[in-house]
């Protein structure tokens, strides 16, 4: 192996004392914002890792008995995503979730998609009353882009199961499927007046007050930031008083089962998280944008885990960028962070499994800009010195690696690329799509899928 001219210089390398022992994990103390890009930029195509040791064949249900044994006793397991459009990733962590609820008691999965069109689905595994005929028809309702995130064959497959699943569970004890995303807020704007209509007036009009503030923009939340931007007054304060008022006065709304009440109380909690989101996105250039929309995503899981009790269990299905621990990638120069890593400062890493999952080559669906009709796309080859090239060379099509303390060692520390495709995608920036990344201190487990393939879209 050529040796990095930059590792060799003890001035930037990543010394011992840059690094601490905290429980199983080795966390980074202090970097500077620019060595870990420069390390990355500089060493990327010198360094490589041999997977091919720690490897584990992954062809059926029974492949996956090390990764369940190491994550069924956690309290939250992240299964991630290269891209939001490929086959494989969606089955295999239905093949997961299905082993954790059904042989580890998870109470839950909460997925990167939208509250209130999700909950319906939500509805429909539990088999709530006036709840749909089937998974694919409140997934053929789906309307705002990328559609194909959740109106897909694979998840009505998941769907189905847990409905069936379910049907054996007394109603208390049924699995749930949430939607945890920030976006979508007019319909929870909506969803929120809706519940209220059987609510004493004085509630209505309160509630409605506070959300008036948004009638100018009727439903352009993009308007509305630009506004914002502009000098118009903002609906930070509003959109929170709605939310406090529903937290503090659960007597007021007595006649909502609980999880009636969740499902207004979040539905208040997206309008106004939603609102910072588009705010912030606009009128600043920091990470404030990103980071308000994870921790919303973040809250809404440790909401669910309070909602299903103190012993409660979930699952989490999002992009790799959002379950890979932030504090070991690039993102951490921006001051980026994410669900992965939030999870592991909240709850411990011991209570946290992170699993990633990505692919050599394939074919994914995706759009070339924002709301542009959907595509059948190719991924090329993962450039060289990724992650992707450093599994391939393994020479086997489907496999994963727990990574171990060993791996985690100062002295194995390796700076590598990490493919992450947007559901904005253009195959001929795909050498742009690598997150420079400690992939073992990243994760926990990394399935890879030499060839991968689009899902099948419902429509």
């Amino acid at each position: 192996m050529v040796p990095c001219p930059i590792l060799m210089n003890p001035t930037l390398a990543i010394t011992p004392k840059m690094v601490i022992l905290s429980r199983r994990y080795q966390v980074l103390a202090t970097m500077k914002k620019s060595w870990f890009l420069i390390l990355f930029l500089v060493c990327m195509d010198m360094w490589g890792q041999d997977f091919k040791e720690n490897a584990i064949p992954l062809d059926t249900d029974a492949s996956l008995d090390l990764l369940i044994a190491n994550a069924g006793d956690k309290k939250l397991v992240l299964l991630g995503e290269a891209s939001h459009g490929t086959h494989e990733y969606y089955y295999w962590r239905d093949r997961i979730s299905r082993r954790l609820i059904s042989e580890h008691q998870f109470n839950f999965i909460a997925v990167e998609g939208d509250f209130a069109s999700l909950y319906k689905l939500n509805e429909y595994v539990k088999n709530k009353p006036g709840a749909a005929s089937s998974a694919q028809e409140v997934l053929e309702e789906l309307e705002r882009w990328p559609v194909w995130m959740w109106s897909n064959e694979e998840t009505v497959a998941l769907a189905e199961w847990l409905r069936t699943y379910n049907d054996g569970l007394p109603e208390a004890d049924k699995i749930g499927f949430y939607g945890m995303d920030v976006y979508d807020e007019w319909e929870s704007k909506r969803e929120v007046l809706r519940l209220l209509e059987s609510q004493d007036e004085a509630v209505q009009k309160y509630i409605q007050s506070q959300y008036d503030c948004f009638h100018p923009y009727k439903g352009f939340s993009w308007e509305y930031a630009r506004a914002v931007n502009l000098g118009r007054p903002d609906c930070a304060t509003t959109t929170k008083n709605v939310v406090d008022f529903i937290r503090n006065n659960r007597q007021q709304f007595e006649q909502l089962s609980d999880d009636e009440y969740f499902y207004l109380l979040q539905n208040a909690a997206v309008v106004h998280n939603a609102e910072a989101f588009y705010r912030e996105s606009v009128t600043l250039q920091g990470p404030e944008s990103w980071n308000s929309r994870v921790f919303h995503m973040h809250a809404t899981v440790n909401d669910l885990l309070t909602l299903y009790g103190e012993n409660a269990k979930g699952i989490v299905w999002a992009h790799n960028t959002h379950v890979g621990d932030a504090a070991y990638t690039s993102m951490r120069n921006t001051g980026e962070k994410n669900i992965g890593q939030l999870s592991r400062e909240k709850w411990g890493a011991e209570n946290v499994f992170l699993v990633g999952l990505t692919t050599y080559k394939g074919t994914v669906m995706a759009g070339r800009e924002w709301g542009a009709p959907m595509q059948k796309m190719n991924i090329p080859k993962a450039i060289k010195g990724s992650v992707e090239a450093a599994m391939n060379k393994t020479g086997l099509p489907t496999f994963y690696v727990l990574f171990s303390e060993e791996d985690r060692k100062e002295k194995n520390l390796k700076v590598m690329g990490h493919r992450a495709v947007g559901v904005v995608y253009n195959p001929r920036n795909d050498r742009r799509q690598f997150v420079p990344s400690l992939v073992s201190l990243r994760y926990d487990a990394l399935l890879f899928f030499a060839e991968t393939n689009a899902l099948k879209v419902l429509k």
